[in-house]
């Protein structure tokens, strides 16, 4: 019981400086752990897009191997053909009906 106001202020004083101490160790882990995991979702994400890209464009490789591009009058036949077929089915869906 002999101890003055001036030592408990020093224990509290010290008290206080090793809190601070932690929490700005705790603190920093955990911003560079949060920086880390950002990080490493930016690759992830990276990787995926590649990986997509590359997938669509050996898909695309498959459709139009020659040139690599479809031709404009390929591309309006097809879309004359599917009409034509589509308007065949709705006759023959129309007679089925009757």
């Amino acid at each position: 019981m002999s101890k003055s106001p001036l030592d408990a202020f020093f224990v509290g004083r010290a008290t206080a400086e090793a809190v601070i101490d932690r929490i700005e160790e705790t603190v920093t882990d955990a911003l560079s752990a949060l920086g880390k995991f950002d990080a490493e979702q930016r690759e992830q994400v990276r990787i995926f897009v590649e990986t997509v890209l590359e997938k669509a464009e050996q898909q695309r490789e498959n459709v139009a191997p020659d040139d690599g591009e479809i031709d404009a009058d390929e591309l309006q036949e097809t879309i004359d053909n599917l009409r034509a077929e589509i308007a065949q089915l709705k006759s023959e869906l129309q007679q089925y009906r009757a």
